[in-house]
């Protein structure tokens, strides 16, 4: 590893390195402090990923014009004798919302909920890279490839006919929305609470160009572990105005996202399939099989 980061300017001035062993990503990550006592996010991907990497990286630069606390890139190269590409980013310091949490009251996860909602609308301010395929064309080629996948895939989910069927039925929503920047991944996994009790953002290996409200698709991640959290996060996001397109949108997005997860979850062995058909049938419940398209943890004023 020492050998590897040689290659990389400053390293010599790197005076700890621990792997990160957190995520789904393909990525090595490693914390990085320097002799000055700075805290670094170093991430190593194959070097075919260069292209992407590359425009990952300058994607996330967008994000130095907004005040959000995220992680932000530092430098981006070729490592490892031409094997390996690299970003070095800043740590943000703090515990992950996931652990954090559990130990606030329900209003205190309400207001942290109401947070993310308000960083992810201000990212949302960042608008699409040009020549966008029109949204409504490529979510449809997603959800066709997702329907296709989860049929193949020879795992039965419970109550796949009744999100496919909301799916069928409001695939028209998608027609002319607009798009900006997405995290992609963005749910409390991704989330880190500092001491002081800012919300910061991290793991934008997922970024990509969208419908902004497709972006709650993961909220679901957010509700299992806190239904006032993912409340907020929804009335944070609209300033406590959502509309009701929104909702519908929601609930097809998760649709989708629930089908895909399952094909998805195969690689990572029975524990996770076993995990991505409980979240389906959690959600197939929060939308009383998809009947309704408010889901049943949703709470419109704060909670006391």
């Amino acid at each position: 590893m020492l050998k590897i980061c040689n290659e990389i300017p400053d390293s010599c001035k790197w005076k700890r390195i621990e792997a990160i062993n957190k995520g789904w990503s393909s990525d090595q990550k490693y914390y990085i402090r320097t002799t000055d006592g700075r805290e670094l996010l170093l991430r190593m991907s194959d070097i075919r990923q260069y292209g992407n990497k590359k425009q990952d990286f300058e994607a996330l630069k967008q994000l130095d014009k907004i005040d959000i606390l995220i992680s932000h890139p530092i430098d981006f190269g070729i490592c490892n004798n031409g094997q390996s590409v690299y970003s070095l980013l800043t740590w943000i310091k703090g515990e992950d919302a996931r652990t954090v949490l559990p130990g606030l009251s329900n209003k205190e996860q309400y207001q942290l909920g109401v947070k993310a909602g308000e960083t992810l609308r201000i990212m949302h301010q960042i608008p699409a890279a040009k020549n966008q395929m029109p949204w409504s064309e490529r979510f449809n080629r997603k959800i066709n490839r997702n329907i296709t996948y989860y049929k193949a895939c020879g795992i039965h989910l419970k109550g796949a006919d009744k999100i496919i069927k909301y799916i069928e039925q409001n695939r028209y929503l998608l027609e002319n929305r607009p798009q900006c920047f997405q995290h992609g991944d963005y749910h409390v996994g991704n989330m880190i609470v500092t001491k002081s009790g800012e919300l910061g953002i991290i793991d934008f290996d997922r970024l990509d160009y969208g419908d902004p409200w497709e972006e709650f698709n993961r909220i679901t991640w957010c509700a299992d572990i806190s239904a006032s959290f993912a409340s907020g996060r929804i009335n944070g996001y609209f300033d406590h105005d959502v509309p009701a397109l929104f909702f519908r949108l929601m609930a097809l997005y998760i649709a989708s996202t629930q089908l895909s997860s399952v094909p998805w979850s195969i690689q990572f062995g029975q524990d996770e399939v076993n995990t991505a058909l409980r979240q389906a049938e959690n959600v197939l419940e929060w939308y009383d099989g998809f009947e309704t398209y408010i889901p049943e943890w949703y709470v419109s004023p704060p909670p006391e």
